[in-house]
Parts: C-alpha cells; structure tokens; sequence
C-alpha cells in the first residue's frame, strides 16, 4: 500500500512535490499506507525534453543514472537519494523508485567502466533489446558483465535506503526473463529487503512460477487509468485499461496470489491527477464516486496492491474516505485466501455482476473472518439477491457489516444487495 507519483506528476515531479505528497500519506500511515514512490524520470535534467537527449540524463562515472540536483536538492554533491530516503524513513514510510531496465545508450557509447568489476559498459550491453517505447536504454546481456551491472546500480540504490524497485519494460513487450534473474540475484547481493515490482503488463499466465519465484509484485494489465472502458482503436492494443477490464483479469490471476506474490492491477488513478499526469491533461479522475469505491473494493479484495496515484496535496472527499476506511485496506492486507464465485451457481440477476469472496483464517485482531464483495457491471442499478449457502457459508444465519457506511444487514439465510450503476458493496462476515 502507497502512493506512486505517475498519475499525477509524470515525469515532472521534484523534490518539493515529492515530500508535500509523502507528507499527506504520513497521516494516513494508520490505515496501511506505507510506500511513496518516484516514478520515472528522476534523473532527467529537462523531464519536458522531447526526446531522450533534450530530457538530458544524469549519471555518475559508472554509468549509473542519479537523481538531477536541480529538482532534488538534497541529491548534489553525490548524495543521491540518501537523504530524501533518511526523510523518508524519519516520517515511518518507505522509499522507492522506477527504473527502465537496461544500461543509457549514452553510457554505452562512452563505454565507461562497471563499479566493483574489470567489465567497461560494452560488454553489459544488449543492443538487440532495446525496450520498443522507451529510447533511453539498451538491454543487458545475461553474462557476467551483465550481473556486474545490476549488482553495481542496486548496491548504489541499498546504500541509498532504497525500500522498492519498480522495474519497466520488463514483464512484457519485451518478456525479460535474463533480466529479471539478474536484477533479483543483484537484490538478494545487497543484503537489503528491496521489494520487486515488474511493469508493464499484460504478464502472460504462462510466465507466472518464473515471475513468481524473483518478484514480489508483477503487472497483469496494460497501464490503467480513470475510465470503466475505453475504446481501442488496434485491436492488439489494450491501453488504456478500464476498471471493468479488471475484473476478467483478476479472476485469472487469482490462484497465482499467496504470501510474497501479488498480482498486480496497477495505480488507483483517484482524486486530482495533475499538474503532469502520465496521460493525457490535468484533469480530476473521470471516475464516479461508485466507480472510485467498486476499483478500491475489487483491488483489496482480490489482493492486489494498492497504489495511489492521486495529487495527495488537492485530495477530494471521497478519495480520502476511501485512504481513512477502516475495512478495506484491513482485508487487503490481512485476508490470508480470495476467489471469485462464480456468479451462474447464484441464480438469475447476476449476469452482469461478479462476487468475490477473501478470508481471514488466521489468529488476529478480527480472528476468522469472510468478506463478500458484490460487484454491479451493468450501466443501471440492480438487485441481487442470492443465499450465503450459495456463497459458500453453512446454511445458517448470518449478517454482514457494509464496509461503505458500517450497516449491518439483519440476521438471515439471505442476502440482498441493491447496487447503482458500476457500484459495490462488501461485507465482513464472521
């Protein structure tokens, strides 16, 4: 759980904006919230440069890009990241990155010298995979110099007080398998607990044990952003994803998410995504209030991460209601199994809806708990009324807690939810 700086600032952000940011999840540090992360960019001189020479990257002797002083301050005289990770780790938060994987073709072409190793960047250096959207990098070779590479840029990022490494253009469009042994194997060297985040998505279920056994998180989408569907012009394009995508996705992954391995659904583009959002123009997320709620609600409960991708500083009421609520992030973090039911068992009603069930069966705080979520697809509101047996409880009575407005529903074999359009419901069940 945490707040990545895309949605809102893109390449853009600076230090100032970063720590305003930080600042405001630091409040919510009670609910779950824990990791601010600096997406790309970070080592760009001119971010709003047009291409990969105007945007001017920073690097160190190595070859190994540094944060650009003029927008990190605290970074010059060869501090890096180390300060604003003190910082961070002083408000009781996390600190993490994104890179593009690979060695700057620029480094490349000076053919400077690997840190703690006799290889120069020539030798890393995979000129036939270059990542296909981003010019700035080429690929690294799975040989020795390629490891030296990586062991060199993340003993620099462990001594920075780095906490998460999100990786680009590495689960897919190119599938980098080499890659990301190498860049988990450079990980485990540093002796320091840096989460692994793999973007961008789709991630083939094929590839799932092998992503599984080196990352701690991995995209199974295309980028998301603040939409139910968007239409696609190339059929073999799926950018971007909607909410409703998600679910269909989601339902596929669920089997591969357990202690360590999470799925990964993408940012929650909430709230006010500006000044430089990572697509498209300043704008408050095109969400509905119940579209917000039903991506938060199905997020948690199929156990994805939750990463905010909101403007923290211009929060409106309902993204903050959602960062303060006390049952969702709960059952995100906590629930130990999740599934979804499969709605044809439920009788008529549920065509264009989904149900998901996650629980809680080890000792805590709550104790063995279910969570049912009530999904609405359809574009007008709906009933539905279904039998917790059918949900797979025992035949008796129960009664759940909506996690919206804390109600209770009486104490029955039945359960009726009445949704509006796009919306959700879910209820902690004990």
């Amino acid at each position: 759980m945490g707040w990545n700086s895309w949605d809102a600032y893109g390449l853009t952000i600076d230090e100032d904006q970063f720590k305003a940011n930080a600042n405001v999840l630091a409040g919510y540090q009670e609910y779950g919230w824990k990791y601010v992360v600096i997406d790309e960019g970070w080592y760009m001189a001119n971010p709003n440069g047009k291409d990969v020479a105007d945007r001017k990257y920073l690097w160190d002797g190595n070859g190994l890009l540094i944060p650009a002083p003029d927008r990190f301050p605290s970074a010059a005289n060869g501090a890096g990241f180390k300060p604003l990770a003190d910082w961070v780790h002083a408000k009781g938060l996390k600190f993490g990155i994104h890179i593009v994987r690979g060695i700057p073709r620029q480094v490349v072409d000076a053919n400077l010298p690997i840190a703690g190793s006799r290889f120069t960047a020539s030798d890393a250096a995979d000129t036939t995979s270059p990542c296909p959207w981003d010019q700035g990098n080429w690929g690294i070779k799975d040989n020795a110099a390629g490891q030296a590479y990586y062991d060199s840029m993340f003993r620099l990022y462990a001594s920075w007080g780095v906490d998460f490494v999100k990786v680009d253009c590495i689960s897919d469009r190119p599938w980098r398998p080499t890659e990301i042994r190498q860049i988990a194997e450079a990980i485990r060297k540093t002796g320091r607990p840096i989460v692994l985040s793999l973007s961008p998505g789709p991630t083939a279920l094929e590839n799932a044990a092998e992503v599984g056994k080196y990352a701690q998180m991995w995209r199974i989408a295309d980028d998301h952003w603040d939409g139910w569907t968007f239409p696609h012009e190339d059929a073999h394009s799926e950018f971007p994803v909607g909410i409703r995508d998600q679910f269909d996705r989601l339902a596929k992954w669920y089997v591969y998410t357990n202690a360590g391995n999470w799925p990964d659904a993408d940012m929650l583009p909430f709230g006010y995504l500006g000044p430089s959002p990572g697509w498209g123009q300043p704008r408050q997320s095109r969400e509905t209030p119940d579209e917000e709620r039903t991506e938060f609600a199905l997020w948690a409960i199929a156990r994805s991460p939750l990463i905010l991708g909101a403007n923290l500083t211009k929060l409106d009421d309902v993204t903050r209601s959602l960062m303060s609520n006390q049952t969702i992030p709960f059952m995100n973090q906590n629930a130990t199994y999740d599934q979804p039911i499969d709605v044809s068992t439920l009788g008529p009603g549920f065509e264009n809806a989904r149900v998901w069930r996650a629980t809680i069966n080890e000792p805590g705080a709550r104790g063995y708990t279910e969570f049912f979520g009530f999904f609405n697809l359809d574009d007008k509101p709906v009933t539905l009324r279904t039998t917790w047996k059918q949900l797979g409880l025992d035949g008796s009575k129960h009664s759940g807690q909506n996690a919206w407005d804390d109600s209770t529903t009486k104490e029955s074999k039945d359960i009726s939810v009445t949704l509006p359009a796009h919306g959700s419901a879910v209820f902690e069940v004990r």
